[in-house]
């Protein structure tokens, strides 16, 4: 018999059963559909949730090593003038192709759309160029550092050899000035002396005459006093002899002094023999002569050995 037959064989209390099985088996099919749609909904917002978590905290960590990098280029830009102290650039070299391969990655995290897992890749591939750029930039500062307190050595013994130069300079200076002097001592040493030094008027018949316009010529004296550390020899004497109105009287040539071309009023040569000689230098007078303040001067061997003044009268 088939089930056909068997349900219409059925009473009403067993079709009741058998219709409300089936109504629960219904309801029981449906229930699950609801659960398992239910339960796709919320796992795929759940899944939606980790991913944008995941997002989230990519984009932090982005972030973060994004600032990193920026200080560190910071760090590095702050000592670009001292790079001068590096004996060579490798240091340098190395740091640009290192923030070279962080840049690519950052773009490639800006621009290029990967899921969370790719972008996991590059965040750990950026980390791990940001610590190798880390270590280049903490070399390269100490690099500079040591070379910069090495330069200031240098720097300090410079400036203690200079300080040592110009103390030897001053010394030197010094010891020059000194030896000058010394020279100038004795040159001065070996200078002729003399005193006595007169200015007397002589009349036609060559006597003496006070009156200063009678005068047929003037006569220089003096006497040079013994000096052993004055060269012995030949010594040329030159006399200038300036009238009250400023003028030199005669033109018996010139002489050398300091470097320069001097006019005398007349000269004498004596032989020295390092004793006392009397010196007497005579000009004869070719001007009229008036009343007044004469200066004389005696010069030799390029000194002036004297001046002195001579009130003539009428």
């Amino acid at each position: 018999m088939g089930i056909l037959a068997q349900f219409l064989n059925m009473n009403k209390n067993q079709k009741i059963i058998f219709y409300g099985g089936i109504a629960a088996l219904a309801c029981l099919v449906a229930l699950i559909v609801v659960l398992i749609i239910s339960n796709s909904k919320r796992t795929e917002e759940v899944n939606q949730a980790r991913e944008e978590t995941e997002s989230l905290r990519l984009a932090n960590d982005r972030l973060l090593l994004t600032n990193e990098f920026n200080q560190l280029n910071a760090d590095f830009n702050q000592y670009e003038d001292q790079q001068i102290y590096l004996k060579n650039d490798s240091l340098v070299k190395k740091y640009n192709e290192a923030r070279l391969k962080v840049e690519g990655l950052l773009n490639e995290l800006d621009h290029e759309k990967k899921n969370n897992a790719q972008n996991r890749k590059r965040i750990k591939d950026l980390e791990a160029q940001i610590a190798t750029l880390k270590g280049i930039v903490k070399h390269y500062l100490e690099e500079i550092k040591r070379l910069s307190e090495e330069n200031e050595g240098l720097k300090k013994e410079i400036e203690q050899v200079n300080q040592r130069n110009q103390q030897l300079a001053s010394n030197l200076s010094v010891t020059t000035s000194q030896n000058e002097q010394l020279t100038q001592t004795v040159k001065l040493a070996k200078k002729l002396n003399i005193t006595g030094v007169s200015l007397l008027a002589y009349n036609k018949k060559g006597k003496k005459e006070k009156n200063i316009t009678k005068a047929r010529q003037l006569g220089v004296s003096f006497i040079v006093t013994p000096n052993n550390t004055a060269a012995a020899g030949m010594k040329d004497f030159y006399i200038r002899i300036v009238s009250p109105e400023g003028s030199l009287l005669g033109n018996g040539g010139s002489f050398n002094l300091d470097g320069s071309s001097v006019q005398c009023t007349a000269s004498r040569q004596i032989e020295y023999t390092n004793e006392e000689v009397s010196v007497s230098v005579y000009w004869d007078v070719n001007t009229t002569l008036t009343p007044g303040d004469y200066t004389v001067e005696v010069f030799a061997d390029g000194y002036r050995l004297a001046a002195k003044h001579f009130t003539m009268k009428k």
